[in-house]
């Protein structure tokens, strides 16, 4: 398309000729049972004589077969249509071939005639090269390279879905790229399948030219001799001349596609068309002054035709030199470009700097073997499953992840980065395993003592022929993709907020105004424009809770006052509708959900604190009791952890902000809801009541 408008023609189809294509492919079929008049039969032999130099310069200007994709179609096309008037044309030689050399009309005499002088013994053994050249040569060779393009290029299929899956994980491609690229690839296989099968068109139509030839030498003699009382002669001169003049008229346009079936199946893709492609790789002084070296060798050699040769190794000298002239100012231009980079070595541009991936994640030297391993465990197809979780969780398009080697990092070291800034780095080990040990579980093993990435607790990497034993020594084994990308996953939960931006929700709203156009043209801008949109869901988003109900969200929005609220107001009135969503998430449905609360003094003393300072953001409270009060917590929070729940904090409406902002900067994990947050149709108990010294089991 981009092709056709380059050129200043229509990109689109015109009208008329999607109309007329399913007429013309009846016409077609109809030629083949219902005679043709002489005239409109001449016509026709020059449409397919058109057709067939138009598909050829076609083919000679691709710059790849793909650009040509509909060949295959139109090679059948053609190949009925030949078909078609063969059959048209052997009609009206059989039935009026003893009339004189024009019953079939101008074009067949034309071709029985001039092409061949009138004589049909020439005319037969120029059939009959034509034939071979077509056959044996074109067609063959063809059909054989349209066979090994189909086999190895559905053999390379899975492997080009895997490298751009892998450019995409890694940044290199947009989602958009990353999915034409895919449609390239399908239609590549598609298009070398289509054409293993319509090269053998042209082999069956060469061969049905042989077969319509000796039907109308034969069936011509046989009728000009019985029917007609002609002599041998003269039947032979009338009957074979026509025959071979309608062999001729269908042979050459069959040659002709059987060479633009050729360059198709042989063209390799650049950005350049046949000729500029065969031109670029020949235009070599060594090869042509050589040739020039050797033709004026044969030029002095007695007998020859000296003055034919020694022109022709004039000529041939005279492209070695422009050749050679060419490559001289080509290495000039180089050394000119190499010499101002050298002069220019510390100047660049924005995009030398610039880096646009949102997500970024550089590992060492020695992680390098994570990406590179082929199987559906290793980081890539990882990486690729945790991104659509995540996803999937949170209600909008995590951005691509792009994966980097770091040479400035240690070997079995990893930075997760978001933006410019990073967030996370660590060491894990790829040859070994990670063993963190269960509850209550005092042996120890060999190996390398760390804190696990994710959650801070106490771990060891050990040798993987040690997994057995830990594990039956009660500890949990972890595979270092597996510590990677959980400690990634939790990376984006934690700053989803910093990974949603307009552009984001405004896909987003795009996609719901497909389902509910009227409700978001009437809410955005009006109510609320998109930039306060986006800050209300990251502050949604900096307390994991999801945003995939958007409908839900605009709905809601359209019953508040907006201009009398803060953004942070906004969010806090959204919340009781998002959060049973978050529930549902950390726990499953007939689960009864364990709460932990603040003792009523404890509470009430956070209550005063917050009315006196009401525009502070943090709790005000003093050193030592917040220590005391996050250290309950996070106990409380781990005792919950080992039974596999999600700790949720309750506290009153008024002070949830606060105490989630206090909770969040050193505790992410546990969930700060206020009572009128909590679903009604779930069950609930209190599981620890944090009072400021320890956490008292509630039983």
């Amino acid at each position: 398309m981009e092709r056709l408008q380059s050129l200043g023609l229509p990109a689109e189809t015109p009208k008329f000729v999607n109309t007329l294509m399913p007429f013309g492919i009846i016409a077609l079929v109809a030629m083949l049972v219902l005679p043709l008049p002489v005239a409109l039969l001449d016509t026709f032999f020059v449409v397919n004589i058109t057709l067939s130099l138009l598909i050829l310069m076609v083919a000679l200007h691709t710059q790849r077969p793909l650009d040509f994709s509909s060949f295959p179609n139109l090679l059948l096309i053609a190949t009925v249509l030949r078909l078609g008037l063969n059959v048209a044309s052997t009609r009206i030689v059989l039935k009026e071939g003893h009339t004189g050399p024009d019953a079939a009309g101008k074009v067949i005499e034309a071709f029985g005639d001039f092409i061949v002088s009138g004589n049909y013994a020439v005319g037969l053994f120029v059939f009959s090269i034509l034939v071979i050249i077509n056959l044996v040569v074109i067609t063959k060779g063809a059909g054989r390279v349209s066979e090994v393009s189909a086999r190895f290029t559905l053999d390379a299929l899975p492997g080009k879905q895997m490298a751009i899956d892998a450019d995409l994980n890694a940044g290199i491609l947009t989602p958009e790229e990353a999915k034409e690229r895919r449609a390239d690839v399908a239609k590549e296989a598609d298009f070398y399948g289509s054409m293993d099968g319509a090269s053998k068109f042209v082999k069956g139509d060469a061969i049905a030219g042989i077969l319509i030839l000796v039907i109308n030498v034969v069936g011509g003699l046989i009728i000009g001799l019985l029917q007609h009382d002609l002599s041998i002669g003269v039947a032979a001169q009338s009957y074979i001349l026509l025959a071979i003049g309608d062999g001729l008229v269908a042979q050459i346009p069959s040659l002709l596609l059987s060479i633009a079936t050729a360059i198709i199946v042989t063209r390799v893709s650049s950005a350049e068309n046949m000729s500029e492609h065969i031109s670029s790789q020949i235009n070599l002084s060594a090869a042509w002054l050589p040739t020039s070296l050797v033709i004026f060798t044969l030029g002095l050699i007695p007998g020859m035709p000296n003055t034919l040769f020694i022109i022709f190794a004039i000529i041939t000298a005279a492209l070695g030199f422009f050749a050679r002239r060419k490559e001289t100012s080509e290495v000039i231009e180089d050394k000119e470009v190499d010499e101002t980079a050298d002069v220019d070595e510390n100047a660049f541009d924005v995009s030398s700097v610039k880096d646009d991936a949102k997500i970024s994640l550089n590992i060492g030297f020695g992680l390098v073997n994570l990406v590179s391993e082929a199987d559906s465990a290793s980081l890539v197809p990882s990486v690729t499953k945790l991104r659509k979780d995540t996803s999937k969780r949170l209600g909008f398009v995590i951005p691509g992840i792009r994966i980097r080697d770091d040479i400035d990092l240690e070997p079995a070291q990893y930075q997760i980065k978001i933006g410019q800034k990073i967030v996370a780095d660590d060491t894990i080990y790829h040859e070994k395993i990670l063993a963190i040990p269960g509850e209550g579980v005092q042996m120890m093993v060999d190996g390398i003592e760390v804190k696990d990435p994710s959650f801070g607790v106490d771990a060891v990497w050990i040798e993987p022929e040690l997994e057995n034993d830990a594990q039956s020594k009660g500890y949990v084994t972890i595979d270092p993709t597996s510590v990677l990308v959980t400690h990634l996953g939790q990376i984006l939960t934690n700053h989803a907020a910093d990974l949603l931006g307009q552009d984001e929700v405004q896909e987003l709203l795009d996609n719901l105004e497909i389902t509910q156009p009227n409700l978001v043209q009437s809410i955005i801008p009006k109510v609320i424009p998109l930039h306060q949109l986006t800050k209300v869901l990251q502050n949604l988003l900096q307390e994991a809770v999801p945003v995939s109900d958007l409908h839900v969200i605009i709905s809601e929005l359209a019953s508040m006052n907006i201009q009398k609220l803060s953004n942070e107001d906004i969010s806090e009135a959204l919340r009781p509708k998002l959060v049973p969503l978050l529930i549902q998430k950390l726990s499953k449905f007939k689960d009864t959900l364990p709460l932990l609360t603040l003792a009523p003094d404890l509470e009430q003393l956070i209550l005063t604190s917050v009315r006196q300072n009401p525009d502070e953001k943090m709790l005000l409270l003093d050193s030592g009791l917040a220590k005391k009060i996050l250290s309950n917590l996070n106990d409380a929070s781990e005792a919950l952890s080992a039974e596999g729940k999600a700790a949720f904090l309750i506290v009153a409406p008024q002070i949830r902000r606060h105490v989630a902002n206090f909770v969040r900067s050193q505790l992410p994990a546990i969930n700060v809801l206020s009572f009128t947050e909590l679903p009604e149709n779930r069950s609930v108990e209190i599981a620890f009541t944090i009072g400021g010294a320890e956490p008292d089991e509630s039983q």
